[in-house]
C-alpha cells in the first residue's frame, strides 16, 4: 500500500480510513456538434434541411429550451434559481436538499453564466449559409438539475441552452458510498466530503472499492 502523508499528519485523529472516487464527471455532446460541418450535418437531422440555419433561429432555440423548462419547473413545483456570478451555488443546493428528505427525483434547478462553444452561422449576400465558426469568449446559461438518485445520492446533471445542447452529469463517491452503508443498515455521521462517526467502518471501503 502507498505511503499516504496526509493520513500520517492525522492519524491521532482518526480511527479509520476508507477508498473511494472523489467525483465522476461525464461530457455528453454530440460529436457532430462540435466542428462547424458537423453542426451544419446535426441541424440537417433534425431539421431535413439547412432551412433556419441562422443566427436567430439558433437562439430561438435557446430561448425555447428555457422557457420550457421553467415552464415544465412551474408546474412540478421545482425552484429555478437565477444565480449571481461568484454566489456559492453549493450552499443553495444543500439548502433546498435538506428540504427534499431523501425524496427521488430532481429538487432544484441553478442558472448560471459558464463558457461554451456557440456557432457564429454567416450568410452570404445571396442570403446563403457562407462560414460558420465558434464566437469567441461566449457565454450562456447552463443549466444544473439538481437530482436526488436512489444509488448514487445527490447528483448533477448540467445541460447547455444553446445548440447542440452538450451536457455534464457529475456523481459523488461519497455521497454512492453513503447510500451503499444506509441500505445495509449503516449507522453513520456524514459531513460535505467524509464520515465522522461509523459503527462498522470497513463497511465503507467495500462500498467505495466499488468504484476504483
Amino acid at each position: 500500500m502507498e505511503r499516504d502523508p496526509l493520513k500520517e499528519l492525522y492519524s491521532d485523529l482518526l480511527d479509520g480510513d476508507y477508498d473511494c472516487v472523489d467525483r465522476f464527471v461525464l461530457n455528453a455532446y454530440s460529436p457532430f456538434g462540435v466542428r462547424p460541418g458537423g453542426f451544419r450535418h446535426w441541424w440537417r437531422l433534425r431539421h431535413g434541411s439547412d432551412e433556419g440555419l441562422d443566427n436567430e433561429h439558433r437562439m430561438r432555440l435557446a430561448g425555447r429550451f428555457s422557457r420550457r423548462l421553467r415552464g415544465w419547473a412551474k408546474a412540478n413545483q421545482i425552484p429555478v434559481i437565477d444565480c449571481a456570478p461568484g454566489e456559492e451555488k453549493y450552499k443553495i443546493a444543500e439548502k433546498h436538499l435538506a428540504q427534499q428528505a431523501g425524496q427521488p427525483g430532481v429538487f432544484l434547478v441553478l442558472v448560471g453564466r459558464a463558457p461554451a462553444l456557440v456557432w457564429d452561422v454567416k450568410e452570404t449576400r445571396a442570403g446563403k449559409i457562407g462560414d460558420i465558426q465558434a464566437k469567441p469568449n461566449c457565454f450562456v446559461n447552463p443549466y444544473p438539475f439538481h437530482i436526488v438518485d436512489a444509488d448514487w445520492g445527490h447528483i448533477l446533471i448540467k445541460m447547455r441552452g444553446h445548440p447542440p445542447f452538450g451536457a455534464q452529469i457529475i456523481l459523488n463517491g461519497h455521497e454512492y458510498v453513503a447510500r451503499q452503508a444506509q441500505r445495509g443498515g449503516g449507522r453513520f455521521q456524514q459531513g460535505r466530503q467524509l464520515f465522522c462517526r461509523c459503527r462498522r467502518r470497513g463497511e465503507l471501503g467495500e462500498d467505495g472499492g466499488h468504484l476504483v
